[in-house]
């Protein structure tokens, strides 16, 4: 039975909009169609702005990672969704709520109580960042139609993210977003023609990073102010860095440990069950990059309007902050010690202890979220044992039912879960610290999100081809 957090929730989900899950198969080529039209709606969101205000590139690790662009109807991102379900996954994690995975009422009401918990958390960082002054000083009637905006802007990103996930598109909304979002910030770096000045030496560069290289050799010019920038502007190192780990995660989602399985019934069917190096995919930089920028962002709030208030001594343990260049920096405290750097090694090379303390507290969250997401993702041995036996499956060898089949999955995947936190934990920081385009996690990410598309695509056209195989895909 659910527990009584979830079951207190069941009045709201009522009236609560949801996207019905389709009765139908829905075929392959319309769930292209409508993975698009999502993606469309969050694109033209993205430059709509606010009422009264502008929309302003701004390429900040969270905004990236968060989706969000600054100024426009997308100017919360899928931080409110992501920050809900981190929450939830954490308060599940240590039994605070009670809910069984395994059972389909639970995640029924797990998944409903996220999606009220989502609009809560607009709601309240909407209304944070009107009364604190994160727009200046706004008109009551202007704050209000921004207010609304963003409240809307915040359901319709959660309906379309539902709308994926329920089996109308492919993948998920919120990865779809975030890959989005990477794969305009590495176009930019690398072609855009804006110019800026280094500040080493006072040179006039294009942004685009090919495109400096391409004028610097037509000209006869030296690329040695382009191999690192002072100015956080991309560099070579940076473009050799995400081309890099670009490479480096493609070759390790292919390393994995596969168990022979074959078919109780069905002699002849034999197969493999892959347990990937990284068993639990980019959820847990996800979650790590999700709570890091909720440290930043509620900080800076705090600090923006109390640290002369008798709570100053407390708020600077969370984060003390000044201006540089029309951006508030942190300067202490904790947000401090979670922001990656944003002149990349050169900013390392300057703050070796800082950033080796983010290194260990990134790398030792991500550890943490994957073993957190094995149980509640339902990718423990048990539940995947329990899914093999239920699907006519079972290893050669070994009896036909479940605690077997368990105390040998229980041999790799806790192990594997644990040293694939900690690789995308170090490949995030190390991509960071070397000025990578679209921030270390955030290429972590996209490859890992687009790993994910190219398996979900394989799987509907094996289960296009082969309908029996539906059920123990999980289709």
């Amino acid at each position: 039975m659910p527990g009584r957090f979830l079951k207190a929730f069941e009045p709201l989900m009522k009236i609560v909009p949801e996207v019905r899950a389709p009765e139908r198969k829905v075929g392959f080529n319309e769930k292209i169609l409508w993975t698009a039209i999502a993606l469309i709606i969050y694109l033209v969101m993205s430059y709509v702005p606010l009422y009264g205000l502008q929309t302003a590139q701004e390429t900040s690790a969270m905004r990236i990672i968060f989706a969000s662009t600054r100024g426009s109807l997308m100017e919360l991102g899928i931080g409110p969704i992501v920050t809900a379900g981190l929450i939830l996954q954490m308060l599940a994690g240590a039994d605070f709520i009670e809910v069984d995975f395994s059972n389909h009422e639970d995640r029924s009401l797990f998944t409903g109580v996220s999606k009220i918990f989502s609009i809560i958390f607009t709601a309240f960082q909407a209304s944070a960042y009107l009364i604190w002054g994160i727009y200046s000083t706004l008109p009551m009637v202007q704050s209000v139609v921004i207010f609304a905006e963003l409240l809307i802007a915040g359901i319709i990103l959660m309906l379309l993210d539902e709308m994926i996930q329920k089996g109308w598109g492919i993948g998920s909304g919120i990865s779809l977003f975030i890959l989005a979002g990477v794969a305009q910030n590495i176009m930019i770096s690398c072609f855009q023609y804006y110019y800026v000045t280094e500040a080493a030496d006072n040179s006039v560069r294009p942004v685009g990073i090919i495109v400096a290289i391409i004028q610097r050799l037509v000209s006869g010019g030296s690329l040695d102010n382009l191999v690192l920038s002072s100015s956080g502007w991309p560099s070579i190192t940076g473009l050799l860095t995400t081309i890099g780990v670009f490479l480096f995660v493609i070759y390790v989602q292919g390393i994995k440990v596969e168990l022979p399985i074959a078919h109780a019934q069905y002699r002849g069917f034999k197969g493999k069950y892959p347990i990937s190096l990284l068993y639990v995919s980019n959820l847990p930089v996800i979650f790590a990059s999700a709570l890091f920028g909720n440290i930043v962002m509620w900080s800076q709030l705090l600090w923006s309007n109390y640290r002369t208030s008798s709570f100053a001594p407390i708020i600077s343990l969370f984060g003390n902050f000044t201006q540089q260049d029309g951006n508030i920096v942190p300067t202490g405290g904790l947000a401090y010690y979670v922001t990656s750097p944003t002149r990349g090694f050169v900013e390392v090379l300057e703050n070796p202890i800082r950033y080796l303390i983010y290194s260990v507290i990134l790398v030792a969250f991500c550890v943490v979220f994957s073993l957190i997401w094995l149980q509640v993702g339902g990718l423990d041995p048990r539940t995947v044992a329990k899914q093999l036996v239920d699907s006519g499956m079972q290893i050669p060898g070994f009896r036909r039912s479940e605690k077997p089949i368990e105390t040998l999955l229980s041999k790799y995947i806790p192990a594997v879960t644990v040293l694939g936190g900690l690789i995308v934990g170090l490949l995030a920081a190390i991509a960071d610290f070397f000025g990578a385009f679209g921030t270390g996690t955030g290429i972590l990410l996209s490859v890992g999100i687009v790993y994910q598309y190219y398996q979900q695509i394989t799987q509907e056209r094996v289960e296009e081809m082969y309908p029996g195989l539906r059920r123990f895909l999980g289709g």
